[in-house]
């Protein structure tokens, strides 16, 4: 008969036909047959569960067994023994690589036909074992989900004694591992429906056996609180929580709280972590926990902890009112970490970009829900405003978002505020004051906003973060006669030294003044950058020579330091030369002049130029960073435009010039082909630091500083009225204009021009077009030959090439952002890192390279976001994506450091060699005492400030002072991003969804 209905059940008849003929054999199997034809029929039904590749079959091999454990039963048992059961859950069933998955729907299935056979204790005792054996292998929430179906069914199979707090812990263990890798809604209802059926089966474990809870709970806060783990715990462990009984609470947080053993570290984690659980769809009773703990910090003074937890995820918090389905326990976490905050704004004003885009949310579900949130909501922002007055600028976008709402009391704000605070002794909080208006986080100062000079303030913070420059200026010594840096000392200096949060430029900002700038409007800071670094040139010029030490050194030859002293400071840190060449299209006669320049303006090519399409010459290399090695042979030292290329004829475009390049990142002793589009191999496309390199490059279909750098650099035709004055010729002809490199300077400064002149409007418009910026760029130099054999002096068997271009590697230190429309509004702020030379750590002195994973990659650099008064750590990813998120904010200024190699000029290996022997820069005395003094002085008015917000806690004022001016910067612009105290506040500019 199994022979029989294995050939039906694989043959190709319709599944109607299949299925009248299998109703035949399991009639058929109703009656009495002997033990042999049972056990054939047992194993192919088995076969048929177990391995079956078709619902349709798995249904038949489940027919199959029912029927024969029903009229059966003895030969049922006989062949469901211990032995083949233990055989399943250890080894498996089906071939090696393609066990099946309903091994555990198998036994619950085959269970229920044996639970009054003589072997029913055994195979529990089997089973007992071997699901304790199973959780502690970590399975997949859909194999938990058959362990705690089973087990549910059949409770007898639940571990007892001490293996059922083992049992319990391990399945806490496994939860926490739990994760839904799919976003369809769906997928995302079974993994919910799996975890209840785990958590399900803990909360009948709890309700017969109490004494498992408290273990349980135990492991719990062990997971949530490791610090080890690479990745969080799964907030499916939020499940588990809500089926602990509230009466325990109490004794469960006293005893959390007063644990010696948990390190405040791993509190915060903890406390963190189980925040996030607010994201866990239809739990219960979870904000009733996170309040509790968060109160039981309180009540043994662990502050330090709440203000760190709050600061980090109150935002996330307030995005989740976005979602009914979690809305309610989110506001009461809310509710309670805002008016327990009651020492500092800070968590209320992270929240305040937020709170227009959430009331206008809520307005538009117009749900019973949605109007209940919104006016508890609005109490609690008048509550805010009453707690923190004097901040009208930030409050107003918010109080005209909640205006129609209801307007608490006085009393009834004052009873939420003294009913929610951390402790009723506010001086016990007075120590945290210091702490919270100190220097930021990242150990950088800030500078404050003087009414519209945040375009000062980007290029002051630009120039500091530009170590070797900064450096210099701090070694100035005493009367050298340059006054206008003598300030720049000063304020350097008070950046590098000062305790304060932010100082004030306002001595630097009246001398360094552009005549023509209106006071308290906007200016463009390229234009303020050009002026500053000109009038210091010219300042230094008629002055007293700067920066004797490197003369001191015997670090370069006598030529070399003439050169070198013959120069500025501004000179040798930002000039470079240029070489401007304009041939005759006649007699091919060339005219060349040489200028120096402090920085490049970089125009944007027309629409229907397309420079990576259309250009010939070197392809965007992708090489690693580590290591800038010379060409490997002189070939890549790519000639002029003009050199030994024919004269064009007439009709042919203009001669292609050398590209510029942007750096990759490629495993260390792979060879780049720099001809080559697939430069980038499979391996390549495959590593993410490949992937980082690409993105530096930016999309084929967006502008990239390298197009615009091209652009600058490619031949022009002279043509019509543009025509070209040939002094051989004696008359006008069309020319070619094209601009060489001669010198690269030490820093690059690069300005994209955005702005231009409308004649339609007659104002000046700003390009808003995205540029994608690498991190890494190879500019063309145009060398001598002269130049050219000394960087092949050492390479053996080479012949040392004629004039040609070399490539000097560059490294990105800062970007200055313009956000908004018009030159003449908007904000300026800029993202900055310090580039220094890795010699010491990264490479020896002999030259000889050490592995890549010895010298700190280009992107593992730190980088900062100063926005006047606020610094914070940033990303390179940061860096290029402001545009993509913020469509007013472009990149405006770029500054790039020259990376030592062997294409370096001797002055730069000299000023960067000098820098590593001097090391930090000692100040004057009279610097030094002016800044101590200045510490202290203001530890004493933090000291007084900390006493008077200390009395202002304890008294509330009547009623709240709205518009109070009180620590604020004094611009006041309409435009996006304006420099106004909320630019630059931080915080998610989105909304996240829901977390599993």
């Amino acid at each position: 008969m199994d022979k029989i209905l294995e050939a039906v059940v694989m043959s190709s008849y319709p599944n109607n036909v299949k299925q009248g003929l299998v109703r035949r054999v399991i009639e058929a199997a109703k009656q009495p047959m002997d033990s042999e034809q049972c056990w054939s029929m047992l194993e192919l039904s088995t076969k048929l569960y177990l391995t079956g590749d078709t619902k349709y079959k798995r249904e038949i091999g489940k027919e199959v067994l029912e029927v024969y454990g029903h009229y059966h039963p003895e030969e049922f048992e006989e062949f469901f023994n211990v032995r083949f059961l233990l055989s399943l859950l250890q080894e498996g069933y089906g071939p090696l690589g393609k066990r099946s998955h309903y091994v555990l729907d198998y036994i619950q299935l085959g269970l229920q036909f044996v639970l009054e056979s003589p072997s029913a204790n055994s195979i529990f005792s089997l089973l007992r074992i071997e699901v304790l054996r199973k959780v502690c292998e970590r399975p997949s929430p859909k194999q938990c989900a058959k362990i705690s179906k089973l087990l549910t069914q059949h409770p007898q199979c639940i571990p007892t004694g001490k293996h059922q707090v083992l049992f319990c812990q391990q399945l806490i263990r496994c939860i926490g591992q739990f994760q839904c890798v799919s976003e369809g809604e769906e997928d995302i209802m079974e993994f919910l429906e799996q975890v209840n059926k785990v958590s399900g089966l803990l909360q009948r474990i709890w309700r017969t056996q109490t004494s498992a809870i408290l273990p349980s709970l135990k492991e719990l806060f062990t997971i949530i609180s490791s610090t080890e783990e690479q990745e969080a715990p799964s907030n499916a462990l939020a499940s588990v929580v809500q089926f602990v009984p509230l009466e325990l609470m109490d004794g469960v947080i006293r005893n959390l709280t007063n644990d010696d053993s948990i390190t405040d570290v791993q509190m915060m984690t903890a406390i963190g972590r189980m925040i996030d659980w607010v994201s866990w769809p239809l739990g219960k009773n979870i904000d009733k926990w996170i309040i509790a703990l968060l109160k039981g910090l309180a009540a043994v003074k662990k502050f330090s902890i709440l203000i760190e937890v709050t600061l980090s995820k109150i935002e996330k918090v307030f995005s989740k009112l976005l979602y009914p389905i979690v809305r309610e326990g989110a506001l009461s976490v809310l509710q309670y970490m805002l008016l327990s905050f009651q020492h500092s704004h800070e968590a209320f004003h992270l929240l305040l970009p937020h709170i227009p885009r959430l009331v206008a949310s809520l307005r538009k579900e117009d749900s019973n829900s949605a109007t209940s949130s919104l006016e508890q909501l609005a109490e609690l922002i008048h509550c805010m405003f009453f707690r923190f007055s004097g901040f009208p600028d930030l409050y107003e976008p918010v109080l005209e978002a909640v205006k129609a709402l209801p307007i608490p009391n006085e009393d009834r704000i004052k009873h939420l505020l003294g009913q929610n605070a951390w402790t009723s002794q506010k001086n016990e909080l007075a120590c945290f004051y210091p702490r919270l208006a100190s220097k930021s986080e990242t150990g950088k100062i800030g500078l404050i906003n003087l009414g519209n000079t945040c375009y000062m303030n980007s290029i002051i913070q630009s120039l500091f973060m530009a170590s070797d420059f900064r450096h210099a200026v701090l070694n100035l010594t005493e009367g050298n006669s340059q006054p206008l840096m003598t300030k720049l000392q000063w304020l350097f200096a008070f950046l590098e030294h000062s305790q304060r949060p932010a100082i004030s430029p306002e001595s630097f900002l009246s001398a360094s003044w552009p005549p023509w700038f209106t006071p308290g409007a906007q200016q463009d800071c390229s234009e303020y950058l050009k002026y500053l670094l000109d009038r210091l040139h010219e300042e230094e010029k008629t002055g007293k020579r700067i920066y004797q030490k490197l003369k001191e050194s015997s670090l370069m030859s006598q030529a070399v330091e003439h050169h070198y002293l013959n120069k500025t400071l501004i000179e040798k840190m930002f000039g470079g030369k240029m070489m401007t060449k304009i041939r005759c299209l006649k007699c091919l006669n060339v005219s060349s002049r040489e200028e120096a320049f402090t920085d490049l303006s970089l125009a944007f090519p027309p629409p229907d130029r397309h420079l990576r399409g259309s250009m010939s010459g070197l392809l965007v290399e992708e090489i690693g960073p580590q290591f800038i090695e010379p060409p490997e042979n002189p070939s890549q030292l790519t000639g002029s435009p003009w050199i030994r290329r024919k004269a064009p004829v007439a009709g042919e475009p203009a001669a292609p010039p050398m590209l510029v390049e942007t750096l990759g990142f490629q495993e260390p002793g792979e060879q780049a082909n720099p001809l080559s589009s697939d430069a980038v191999g499979v391996d390549a496309a495959k590593d993410p630091l490949s992937a980082f390199g690409e993105q530096a490059c930016g999309p084929k279909d967006s502008r990239s500083v390298l197009d615009l750098i091209n652009y600058f650099l490619s031949p022009e035709r002279l043509t019509a009225e543009n025509k070209y004055h040939c002094e051989k010729c004696a008359s006008l002809q069309d020319a070619e204009k094209v601009a060489e490199l001669t010198e690269g300077p030490h820093y690059l400064i690069l300005t994209l021009l955005r702005f231009s002149f409308d004649p339609r409007t007659m104002k000046r418009k700003k390009i808003l077009d995205n540029v994608s910026i690498p991190v890494v760029l190879k500019l063309p130099v145009l060398t001598t030959p002269e130049e050219s054999e000394n960087v092949w002096r050492r390479e053996k068997d080479r012949a040392a090439p004629e004039s040609g271009f070399m490539s000097v590697v560059y490294d990105l230190c800062s970007v200055v952002v313009h956000s908004g429309i018009s030159s003449e509004s908007g904000h300026y702020y800029c993202y900055s890192r310090e580039c220094t030379d890795t010699i010491p750590h990264g490479q020896p002195r002999d030259g000889t390279p050490k592995p890549a994973s010895d010298k700190q990659l280009d992107f593992e650099i730190q980088w900062y976001l100063f926005n006047d008064t606020r610094v914070s750590f940033s990303s390179f990813e940061s860096v290029s994506n402001v545009t993509s998120f913020f469509p007013k904010d472009t990149a405006y200024v770029l500054f790039y450091r020259q990376r030592p190699g062997r294409q370096s000029c001797p002055l730069h290996e000299a000023l960067a060699e000098a820098g590593r022997l001097h090391g930090e820069p000692s100040l004057h005395k009279d610097l030094m005492e002016a800044i101590a003094k200045d510490n202290i002085l203001y530890l004493q008015e933090q000291e007084k400030e900390a006493r008077n917000r200390a009395a202002y806690i304890s008294a509330l004022p009547k009623s709240p002072l709205w518009w109070r001016d009180f620590d604020r910067d004094k611009d006041d612009d309409s435009s996006s991003g304006g420099c106004s105290p909320a630019a630059g506040g931080g915080g998610s500019g989105s909304f996240h969804g829901l977390v599993f």
